[in-house]
């Protein structure tokens, strides 16, 4: 018996079995003749203090609902149900269900869909809700994407890539600054709580994660006219926002006479510009083909 598996080779009880036991994991994912699965971006947690600082990051009380996605074996599953009044785990890869049935017997408020997490109607969410994974490295951005644009979700803990983290984060006139870091600024605040080393997980990836916190207002409006006009700025990022305007489709002397009304310097790029700029911005141009909401 190996140090941190106290399992052994004894009979496993997937029930109560650790899942944070890299042995136990080998065990229960040959048990149903699994293995992790890289097109579904999988790589299973096992560290408990990353687990902790998930749950923490998401800020659940116990009256709170909680969402989650990709719950793998249902380590974290586990962690939020014993803080939560109710967990809803959301997992795309049918193969896993089974497992999670037998992992997930004894926590009789987890409710598990198998749904995709790009399609499944986040409207079910009942208002303030929480909502807290380990995003699957292949879909995270997107997940996150609609948690932020649900207006269901009060607060966000989230494992992910440390390149989308600092994105999340980044404030203008550096490298990470985007359409997503704008986004996360509509809706609310974020911050990195910690960062991850592939030793977390079984397999570890190639990367660094990170577990990031986000405070999101409530009720917040879409702006959609706005958000036409980030994508529009950051869509060639070397190129000024001026250029980037031309190529949407604006007259060049009305785009660069709205730059000068605001202040702006012609050859100004998009990464200078905070969301106040870009709101104030987008008042004075023609509106620029938008999409619903407030996509990044």
């Amino acid at each position: 018996m190996s140090p941190g598996d106290p399992e052994g080779d004894s009979p496993l009880d997937p029930a109560t079995a650790s899942l944070t036991s890299p042995r136990v994991v080998a065990r229960l994912l040959a048990r149903h003749g699994l293995r992790a699965d890289k097109g579904f971006g999988q790589h299973f947690l096992i560290d408990p203090s990353v687990i902790s600082a998930v749950v923490d990051a998401a800020g659940i009380g116990r009256g709170d609902e909680v969402w989650e996605v990709g719950p793998g074996l249902g380590v974290l599953t586990r962690a939020l149900s014993a803080v939560a009044a109710k967990v809803v785990s959301v997992e795309l890869d049918t193969r896993l269900l089974p497992l999670l049935r037998e992992t997930l017997a004894h926590a009789a408020n987890v409710e598990l869909l198998a749904a995709d997490a790009l399609r499944v109607d986040l409207s079910r969410a009942a208002p303030g809700s929480h909502f807290a994974a380990n995003l699957p490295y292949n879909v995270g951005t997107a997940v996150l994407v609609r948690v932020l644009t649900a207006n269901r979700f009060a607060r966000v803990g989230v494992l992910l890539q440390r390149e989308v983290a600092e994105r999340l984060v980044a404030l203008p006139g550096t490298k990470a600054y985007g359409s997503l870091s704008l986004l996360v600024a509509h809706h609310g605040r974020a911050r990195i709580v910690r960062r991850v080393a592939p030793g977390a997980f079984v397999p570890p990836p190639t990367i660094t994660s990170a577990v990031v916190h986000i405070e999101l207002e409530p009720d917040v409006v879409a702006d959609p006219r706005t958000f036409a006009l980030v994508r529009a700025g950051f869509r060639h990022r070397r190129k000024t926002l001026l250029a980037n305007l031309r190529l949407a489709g604006l007259d060049a002397r009305v785009a660069a006479a709205a730059l000068a009304a605001q202040g702006l310097d012609p050859r100004v790029r998009a990464e200078a510009l905070d969301l106040a700029t870009f709101r104030a911005l987008a008042g004075r141009l023609p509106a620029l083909g938008v999409r619903d909401g407030t996509h990044a």
